[in-house]
């Protein structure tokens, strides 16, 4: 069921399905994709898992289990709606049948989004409800027009980092340097061939979707993130859009050295009984 909020300026929906964000407005003009044939997601939440481990296969509590999609299981599950304000909307996962036969932790998965004036906070809190430690990854994958405004092309938007990056990608084994120490990266179908863009802690902690051409862009702010991650689809005319996707580190597949999930490096470990808050900020203009 969708639900929504608007402050007079900026008015957004969200979905009890994945509590995934549907439409975010300023002023009346859309800024998140609409979920079209090019890709039918708007901005999934990823939990537990960022990306996957290989053949989707891993070890947790001395047993193996198999993660039935990439990006892990909470963008696919109903999520309670908990609340709205005149400003916030509240929505609460826990474990069911379904993700304990792929992942063996109960938890608590709040997710909440605050507007005010143009900007969005986005909230996701992982509280640990077992009586051992839990493992998990965490991340967003918001996708933005590209372009925002009629009559300008994919190749006319470029992301703009705060500060200068070095932003490299492999490629058949190889490295090749798409940024050298440098604030833009421009946008092109053939930029993404290789699939996403992943920079692990940046020297920046906002990035932004501009245009050559006119002055709307978004801007997000990931302060409490160590990886930042451009994604479009390769070689699709119909992808009008840009993943800017906040993540609490590297995909899961880095550290596939380590097939138990306790042992991956990156993984976040959370003690019984504890919270962990992860959260974004999404500023349009």
């Amino acid at each position: 069921m969708l639900y929504t909020i608007n402050n007079g300026r900026l008015e957004l929906s969200a979905d009890t399905f994945g509590a995934e964000l549907h439409s975010l407005t300023l002023g009346g003009k859309q800024y998140l994709w609409q979920c079209g044939d090019a890709w039918k997601r708007y901005a999934p939440i990823l939990f537990p898992f960022i990306c996957s481990p290989k053949d989707r296969k891993y070890f947790a509590k001395g047993k193996e289990y198999t993660m039935k999609a990439n990006h892990g299981f909470a963008r696919d599950m109903e999520f309670e709606f908990t609340g709205q304000t005149e400003n916030s909307l509240s929505f609460l996962l826990t474990e069911n049948e379904e993700s304990l036969a792929q992942y063996p932790y109960k938890f608590r998965l709040e997710v909440k989004y605050t507007i005010e004036d143009n900007s969005v906070l986005v909230e996701n809190i992982v509280t640990n409800t077992n009586e051992d430690d839990m493992y998990f990854y965490l991340g967003a994958h918001p996708a933005f027009n590209c372009p925002l405004n009629s009559g300008e092309s994919f190749e006319d938007c470029y992301v703009e980092f705060d500060e200068d990056e070095h932003i490299t990608q492999k490629i058949n084994d190889e490295t090749h340097t798409l940024v050298e120490y440098d604030k833009t990266l421009d946008m092109t179908r053939a930029l993404f061939d290789h699939d996403s863009i992943p920079l692990s802690y940046p020297n920046s902690k906002a990035v932004s979707l501009k245009s050559k051409k006119s002055d709307n862009y978004v801007r997000l702010e990931y302060p409490v993130s160590d990886c930042i991650t451009i994604w479009s689809p390769t070689g699709d005319d119909r992808a009008s859009f840009v993943c800017l996707e906040p993540w609490t580190s590297v995909p899961t597949f880095y550290d596939d050295d380590f097939s138990n999930l306790e042992n991956k490096p990156n993984a976040i470990q959370l003690p019984a009984g504890e919270e962990y808050r992860y959260y974004y900020y999404i500023k349009l203009f």
